[in-house]
């Protein structure tokens, strides 16, 4: 089986460092021209650097906030250049923004839509801004990067990340069916934990050598995952390999957990 993507044009937000830099590598190794976008200009930077393109592919880097609408679609209508049309968006920007949990009661609106907007409306307008091309094209692979966490109760204890995680798969499921009659598939990975990010970083050393090794213990495998493991999902759902593939949710996790 050949995973290629030679001259399609993906799209990847939050593309600097963890999981969205992978999958970004994975793509313009497999000869696709990979739009990378992100708030981080140093983890861009960092991108350009540890990609290998091959068959053709490339990477593009901009600096967009996955929120602005506006900046949105001028990042989208950019890459979709002459040929008017994105072969595959993959929506992984999110996180937890630097929060840390608190007691319902002390949450302000402020802090909630800071970490949902970020999740579940960028999903949103990343997606509204690539669907009329890709309806154009008639083809089209939509693949959100989900959580665990929207899958049973996140680890993070932020109740605004837990809730975003879980609205991405009800969205994922609703616009397979509205955008499967024009060729398009939507499906998420449901990542397990992983250090990618300074937050997550700070998550694992909150547990110390006890916890961490409960942690580990919980995982099949016996291990954290890595970014790769999580980019390797993505390239086959966006591949050709997963044309009837869709509303789906695949969690990749090490194994059940307990």
């Amino acid at each position: 089986m050949e995973i290629a993507f030679r001259g399609e044009t993906v799209v990847v937000t939050g593309a600097a460092r963890g999981i969205g830099q992978a999958i970004a590598r994975g793509f313009a190794e497999r000869g696709a021209v990979v739009w990378a976008s992100d708030l981080l200009e140093a983890g861009l930077k960092e991108l350009r650097e540890r990609a290998r393109p091959a068959s053709g592919g490339r990477i593009e880097t901009r600096i967009v906030d996955g929120t602005d609408r506006k900046q949105v679609q001028a990042f989208v209508a950019e890459a979709e250049g002459a040929r008017k049309a994105v072969d595959v968006l993959v929506h992984v920007a999110g996180g937890v923004r630097g929060q840390r949990p608190l007691p319902i009661e002390e949450v302000s609106e402020e802090a909630w839509r800071e970490i949902y907007d970020a999740n579940m409306t960028g999903a949103f307008i990343s997606t509204q801004a690539v669907v009329p091309g890709m309806k154009r094209a008639k083809a089209g692979r939509i693949v959100v990067i989900s959580s665990r966490a929207g899958l049973g109760v996140s680890l993070t204890n932020i109740q605004s990340y837990a809730t975003a995680k879980a609205a991405q798969i009800g969205f994922v499921r609703q616009l397979a069916h509205e955008l499967g009659p024009f060729g398009i598939t939507v499906n998420a990975v449901a990542p397990g934990f992983m250090r990618t990010s300074p937050d997550y970083e700070r998550q694992w050393q909150s547990y110390g050598p006890e916890g961490q090794r409960r942690l580990i213990e919980r995982i099949a495998m016996r291990r954290i995952g890595e970014p790769e493991d999580i980019a390797h999902a993505v390239l086959f759902l966006a591949s050709r390999y997963a044309s009837w593939i869709t509303g789906q949710v695949l969690p990749v996790t090490g194994g059940p957990q307990f």
